[in-house]
């Protein structure tokens, strides 16, 4: 049986035409990289038992958070969750994938530019956004290692052995 079609309600072209001018908006100011991650972010999610764990409340009041599985010295897996803008998600997006298959010492030293570089930039308003994600990531090697990340070559010696 064929089930009757829905007739377009002015409610339904109302909200067609906000999402249009939210993406005409969005493309404005973003590049085509963060529109994609932010919408259809990777490695979302929080993790069961992860090797390493870092939480930070940015200033601007999103937080993040960043949970790592670890095979050795080598980052495994990476997620995040956010209660951030868009942005804020398309940061941990990029940053877990770009931290993935990396070696402790070499997710330590990912910089908010390397980061805001593999998104093709961000507006000045949202570089805050970067320096968040990474400063979570760190933080969770930090916690993980037991102290500063410039610390981390004597300690990754400890674990190699």
């Amino acid at each position: 049986m064929m089930e009757p079609r829905r007739e377009e309600t002015d409610f339904d072209r109302l909200m067609a035409e906000l999402q249009r001018q939210i993406i005409e908006q969005a493309r404005a100011l973003y590049s085509a990289k963060v529109i994609e991650e932010f919408y259809n972010p990777k490695n979302l999610g929080r993790m069961s038992v992860p090797d390493a764990h870092g939480i930070v409340h940015g200033w601007c009041g999103d937080t993040m958070e960043i949970y790592l599985r670890l095979n050795g010295a080598r980052i495994e897996e990476a997620t995040f969750m956010t209660d951030g803008c868009g942005p804020t998600v398309a940061c941990g997006s990029v940053l877990t994938t770009m931290a993935r298959g990396m070696s402790l010492e070499e997710a330590g030293e990912i910089t908010p530019e390397n980061l805001i570089a593999a998104l093709d930039g961000l507006p000045e308003e949202n570089l805050h956004c970067a320096e968040l994600a990474v400063s979570t990531l760190r933080h969770a090697l930090e916690r993980y290692l037991g102290g500063q990340l410039d610390e981390v070559p004597a300690r990754l010696e400890k674990l190699e052995k």
